[in-house]
C-alpha cells in the first residue's frame, strides 16, 4: 500500500506540468478516487507554472477516478502579481476533474484580520476515532478523530461535525498539495443525520487558502464542517481548517449528490 508520498514520488512528471500518474485501489472511495487526492494532484500539476502561492481552487468532479490519469495545466491568464490555471485530469473515459487555481504573490495592505476562531475542544488523543470498522479504502492513510458532532448514520438532528485530521505518512511534507489532500478527508457532514448508508458523493469543491505558511504540530488539523442545506438529493456545506495552533488555513463550499 504506497504512501501517500510514495504515489507523489511515482509520478511521472513531464514538461510543462504534466503529469502521468497511477492511482491504486487503496486510495479508493466507493467506485472513485478519494476526491482530496484527485484535486491535490491537480494542484501538484498547476504549481509547476508558477512560484506564486495558490490562493483559491475551484474543482469539479466529473467522473469517477481510477487507474491511470494524466494531468494537464494550463495558464489562463498570467499577470505581475496573479496567475490563473485550468487542469484536467483525463482517464480512458474521458475528463474525470477540472479545476481552476488562481495563484498570488504577497503584497503590502493595511488589513489584516481574521474572523475565522477555532472551536473549542480536546486534544486529539483525548476523543474517539471517526470511522468505525466500515471505513472507505482511502480512510487507512489518515488519522481522523471525533472532537464534536456525530458519527456517520447515527441519525443526528444536525450535520454539524469538527475532527481532527492527521496524515499517517509522517513523510508528508506540508505544503498547500497536502492540506487540500487532506482537507476532503471526512465524509460529508450530512451523513450524520443519515440512518443508514447509501451512496453519496462530491460534486464540487471550492476551497480558499489563507496562508501560505502550512505548519502545525504533530500533523494535526482541525476541521468544522457543516451541512447548512439538504434539498431535492443534494447537499450543501461549508468547510474550515486550522493548524493545531488555531490559525485559519482553509474555509470552503462543497456540493454533494446524495442518493438516499
Amino acid at each position: 500500500m504506497p504512501s501517500y508520498t510514495e504515489l507523489l514520488a511515482a509520478m511521472a512528471r513531464l514538461p510543462k506540468g504534466r503529469i502521468e500518474a497511477h492511482i491504486p485501489d487503496d486510495w479508493m472511495q466507493g467506485r472513485t478516487t478519494y476526491g482530496g487526492l484527485t484535486a491535490a494532484l491537480c494542484l501538484e500539476s498547476a504549481r509547476s507554472l508558477t512560484d506564486m502561492p495558490v490562493r483559491s481552487a475551484q474543482v469539479a468532479f466529473v467522473g469517477p477516478v481510477a487507474g491511470d490519469v494524466v494531468i494537464s495545466p494550463a495558464v489562463l491568464r498570467e499577470g505581475r502579481n496573479t496567475l490563473f490555471a485550468s487542469v484536467d485530469m483525463v482517464s480512458e473515459r474521458g475528463v474525470v476533474a477540472r479545476c481552476l487555481f488562481a495563484f498570488g504573490r504577497r503584497r503590502e495592505s493595511a488589513l489584516g484580520f481574521s474572523g475565522l476562531e477555532a472551536p473549542q475542544v480536546d486534544e486529539p488523543e483525548a476523543v474517539p476515532s471517526f470511522f468505525g470498522p466500515q471505513r472507505p479504502k482511502f480512510a487507512e492513510h489518515f488519522n481522523v478523530r471525533l472532537a464534536r458532532g456525530a458519527p456517520p448514520m447515527s441519525g443526528a438532528s444536525e450535520g454539524d461535525i469538527v475532527l481532527w485530521l492527521r496524515h499517517k505518512d509522517e513523510a508528508a511534507l506540508y505544503d498547500a498539495t497536502t492540506l487540500l489532500s487532506i482537507a476532503d478527508a471526512p465524509p460529508p457532514a450530512a451523513m450524520s443525520m443519515m440512518t443508514e448508508p447509501g451512496p453519496i458523493s462530491s460534486m464540487t469543491w471550492m476551497a480558499e487558502f489563507l496562508s501560505d505558511h502550512i505548519e502545525t504540530t504533530g500533523g494535526w488539523f482541525l476541521a468544522h464542517h457543516v451541512a447548512q442545506t439538504a434539498r431535492d438529493g443534494y447537499s450543501s456545506q461549508s468547510m474550515r481548517l486550522w493548524n493545531h495552533a488555531g490559525e485559519p488555513l482553509m474555509v470552503g463550499r462543497q456540493t454533494i449528490a446524495v442518493f438516499v
